[in-house]
């Protein structure tokens, strides 16, 4: 990584004199770096530009987060609309109105200006004091993937247990309850929440990477960008309320998906994973026709081993 002062995170060690535009900087920088790609002097232009990693990594943060969120969202509202992706709605008699995703879309905004950006303007001074890069070069792609995939396990874990426990009795009165709004979730509510649910929920979130930088002191806030993005279109797609015959789950026996969150909220109850089905299994929380069916099964393989042996007892 390019640095003059021992400063691993301050792309703005890159240049000499700064220029006063952001394409000033950019020259600049492709001039004396031809080593970097394209995409690394872009990046480097920006921080060097803005003269203050935490302002510059805060914007770019937040509008990520804002585009990522509804530009996902957006092709969901847009199949509502056509008849032909009818057929592959889970909860087929429940269709949200424009009225419904107008006022989740306020409410989600509202959370976000309010409640995420204190986060997120917090989030850059945490990592960097746990020795988070966010300067250039890039990680290699291999790392990059390597730690995105530890984090879905990692935020898969936590997720667990936080959703379950906001399903205990006052905590989903007071808190849990709103994101319940809609028993038949759309792509737009996968934020729709509490602001201390936003809060809570967001700690495996953000705290697997920054545990990770804490353990390792390797780690990139361009891998926590793409983890944020993939973590994004996780949620939204889990609540897009469709089921399709090339849905990752059918490919993928362990993802969750849709259909298994879709449950979640047409019943109030299990499949309290994020992405994976495993945390479910192994307490037996699977909400759903299939888990009845097996819990009906081991009941009565159960019940046959136990006359078994009392047969034998006599």
């Amino acid at each position: 990584m390019a640095n003059s002062d021992n400063r691993r995170n301050s792309t703005s060690s890159l240049l000499g004199p700064a220029p006063t535009s952001y394409w000033g900087q950019f020259e600049q920088i492709s001039e004396y770096n031809v080593h970097l790609n394209f995409l690394e002097r872009m990046w480097a232009a920006w921080y060097a530009y803005m003269q203050n990693d935490v302002i510059a990594t805060g914007i770019m943060s937040f509008v990520l987060h804002e585009l990522i969120y509804f530009g996902r969202a957006l092709p969901w509202i847009v199949i509502g609309q056509i008849p032909y992706f009818h057929k592959y709605k889970i909860q087929n008699q429940k269709v949200p109105t424009a009225k419904e995703q107008w006022e989740c879309a306020r409410f989600v905004l509202l959370t976000h200006f309010t409640v995420e950006i204190p986060q997120i303007w917090l989030f850059h001074p945490m990592a960097h004091y746990f020795g988070m890069e966010t300067g250039v070069p890039f990680p290699s792609f291999v790392t990059m993937a390597l730690q995105i995939a530890l984090f879905f396990v990692m935020e898969d874990a936590g997720h667990y247990w936080l959703h379950r426990a906001l399903h205990w009795g006052p905590l989903y009165k007071n808190i849990h309850k709103i994101h319940h709004q809609y028993s038949a979730p759309f792509g737009l509510a996968a934020e729709y929440a509490s602001p201390i649910e936003v809060m809570l929920l967001g700690v495996p979130t953000i705290g697997s990477p920054i545990l990770w930088c804490a353990i390792t002191g390797n780690l990139h806030i361009l891998t926590i960008y793409v983890w944020i993005t993939l973590r994004l279109f996780q949620a939204i797609d889990a609540h897009s309320g469709y089921e399709f015959p090339w849905s990752l789950h059918h490919f993928f026996p362990g993802w969750g998906g849709a259909q298994w969150h879709d449950v979640h909220h047409e019943k109030f109850i299990g499949n309290y994973s994020s992405s994976f089905r495993w945390w479910d299994r192994m307490m037996d929380t699977e909400s759903g026709p299939e888990a009845a069916k097996k819990r009906r099964e081991r009941r009565m393989a159960k019940m046959g081993k136990t006359g078994e042996t009392g047969k034998k007892a006599e």
